[in-house]
């Protein structure tokens, strides 16, 4: 059983100058570069997002880079600063693939301990090159199985569905059922051995694809050992993240929806001056300091490698996403009949937040996980 009190140093909970800075510097990119016509005119491309952007943020900013050590071509700042950026994103609707890249793929690499992945791949990620996925990570039995080829080498066989950017990311890491167990493996795809087929999903935004591969060549990442553990500390790691990106998307839901209740008049009066409307607004405001909260305590629990991790991660997405789930609610409600239109905004955040909710679990997997972790549910069965 885990401790129930916490062991995250309270400093780390709060913003930094440098992390503010960088918000700032985010905040007025993605007004310039990202609004929300920009990303509706790039859900229609090739690959779902802008690309000249993608690179601005790596070159410029070095957004990619900032959770990599610098030994691999990173800045070497920790999760805390990769966070704000994901929060910012999360805000504009950023659509380009930061969650698999930045978070999943990188991380599964560094947390695999496998310093010669690391060093042939974190440095493309890190300079915005390579963009790269995980495939089966969250499958109760891999999907796909690795079969040897020769002494050093495997092929993979088998599918993987709803990989997020599967059908476009550069790499895969792959989790592959082995005589020994499940292990991780690194596939550069090419079309005659990977065959991708985008899905239909409710998040555009977002973009997933069926990944079967048929003899695919793969290079084991890590150790058989230490495979299952890698895979649930980015599983954790990805649920902080996509905490920080709900509650970007939160906050974005409840500025707009206040702005616009102060703007439009009804009976002679601003429609947010009623008490009706004051009351939704200072619920859903309630609601996103708590996942302010939660999120952030997730985040430090990622940037110290704190074995807590797992309890602040489920805590997290079950908080983050049912802020999310409010805010957008209200953001499409209190904006009337123009709030219910397709052409309107927040029928967007409305998409990626229903979306979100069960992108590595449901809050239901979640409170049962949580509960778990912290003695409740063996409390309970006896």
């Amino acid at each position: 059983m885990h401790s129930r009190r916490p062991e995250i140093d309270p400093q780390l909970l709060s913003e930094t100058d440098e992390q503010r800075q960088l918000r700032t510097v985010l905040r007025d990119l993605y007004a310039e570069a990202s609004g929300v016509e920009d990303v509706r005119e790039h859900l229609a491309g090739p690959r779902g997002y802008d690309e000249a952007l993608w690179a601005r943020l790596a070159g410029e900013i070095g957004v990619h880079g900032l959770a990599v050590p610098e030994e691999y071509g990173g800045s070497g700042f920790t999760f805390a600063e990769l966070a704000v950026a994901l929060e910012e994103s999360g805000r504009a609707l950023y659509c380009a693939p930061l969650l698999p890249t930045v978070v999943l793929a990188a991380h599964a690499l560094l947390l695999s301990g496998d310093r010669t992945a690391c060093e042939r791949y974190l440095p493309r990620i890190a300079d915005g090159t390579l963009t790269a996925t995980v495939a089966g990570f969250d499958a109760d039995e891999p999907g796909v199985v690795a079969e040897r080829e020769n002494r050093d080498g495997w092929v993979l066989r088998g599918p993987a569905d709803f990989v997020l950017d599967g059908a476009g990311a550069d790499l895969l890491l792959v989790r592959a059922g082995t005589p020994a167990g499940p292990r991780l493996f690194a596939c550069e795809p090419a079309p005659d051995t990977t065959w991708r087929t985008p899905r239909r999903v409710l998040d555009e935004t977002r973009r997933q694809a069926l990944v079967e591969f048929r003899g695919a060549p793969a290079t084991a990442v890590g150790t058989a050992e230490e495979a299952e553990s890698t895979v649930s500390a980015t599983l954790d790691t990805g649920r902080a993240a996509l905490a920080a990106e709900q509650l970007g998307g939160s906050g974005h839901a409840l500025d707009a929806t206040v702005e616009f209740v102060a703007q439009r008049h009804q009976f002679g009066r601003p429609i947010g001056s009623f008490q009706a409307v004051k009351h939704r607004l200072a619920d859903a405001l309630v609601a996103l300091e708590a996942a302010r909260s939660a999120s952030a305590y997730a985040t430090a629990c990622v940037a110290v490698a704190s074995p807590q991790l797992p309890v602040a991660a489920c805590a997290a997405a079950v908080v983050c996403s049912e802020t999310f789930r409010l805010a957008t609610a209200e953001y499409v409600q209190l904006h009337g009949g123009i709030g219910f239109t397709w052409e309107h905004p927040a029928h967007l955040y409305v998409r990626r937040a229903r979306a979100a909710e069960v992108l590595f679990g449901t809050a239901d997997q979640h409170r049962a996980r949580l509960a778990e972790r912290v003695g409740l549910a063996s409390r309970g069965a006896a």
